[in-house]
């Protein structure tokens, strides 16, 4: 059965999603970002919203070329990787500086996020991410594999507003760094940001999906597929 066989790229594609996850929730998060853009005028960002929606790409070309049963190792990967990033840089903001070292204040601002929004990171990727990848993969049965765009950027409104709607106000309801007020504009201007970064992706996508499915020789439809994300059987 399809399910037993052996890729030769899915291992490279499972590492690049882990690799941009992880780059995503450690470097983006710290730098808030200001560009004036013609028409629409100044944007303010996290920049950490030009990594993660790139995860949702990976996220889409292993729902697509290998199933959903795959993807969901894949994302289990993905949480074990930020769990234990986020707790290594919790035991290294932790121990003590040296005397000489004058950058502590920094490397806190950088990497000591609290408690409250790395939990609220983890807990909205895996429910976006499952969210996105189930959504792909019934649209794929429903389309019978046609309008690979609609999927792509379909699966990704789902996620992304699952992500969104979750992450923002555990992290930052009633914390003042976000007045209460603020939040659903900052959840909206986020979610149509990294929505619009999986549309320009789209070409590139389809590129990177077709010649995945000829190297491999897959092209996986779901159709007796158990979608219990606490299930890691393929």
């Amino acid at each position: 059965m399809s399910a037993q066989r052996g890729y030769r790229y899915f291992d490279f594609v499972m590492a690049a999603f882990v690799t941009v996850l992880v780059c995503s929730d450690l470097i983006g998060p710290a730098k808030i970002c200001q560009v004036r853009v013609p028409l629409l005028g100044t944007l303010t960002f996290g920049a950490g919203v030009l990594f993660f929606p790139v995860s949702y790409v990976f996220g889409d070309i292993l729902t697509e070329v290998y199933g959903y049963a795959r993807s969901r190792r894949v994302i289990w990967a993905g949480f074990a990787a930020l769990g234990f990033a986020s707790f290594m840089a919790s035991v290294v903001v932790a121990l003590p500086p040296a005397a000489f070292w004058t950058h502590q204040d920094a490397y806190e601002i950088a990497f000591g996020n609290t408690w409250r929004i790395v939990a609220a990171s983890m807990t909205a990727y895996f429910c976006g991410e499952f969210v996105n990848s189930y959504v792909l993969a019934k649209m794929k049965i429903l389309t019978r594999g046609r309008w690979l765009w609609t999927r792509i950027i379909g699966s990704t409104i789902f996620g992304e507003a699952v992500d969104s709607s979750i992450f923002y106000p555990l992290a930052f309801y009633g914390t003042g760094i976000i007045p209460n007020d603020k939040l659903p504009l900052v959840m909206v201007a986020q979610f149509v940001a990294k929505v619009g970064v999986e549309v320009v992706f789209t070409p590139l996508t389809y590129r990177i999906v077709a010649a995945l499915k000829r190297a491999e020789r897959e092209d996986y439809y779901d159709y007796r597929t158990d979608f219990n994300p606490f299930h890691l059987k393929v």
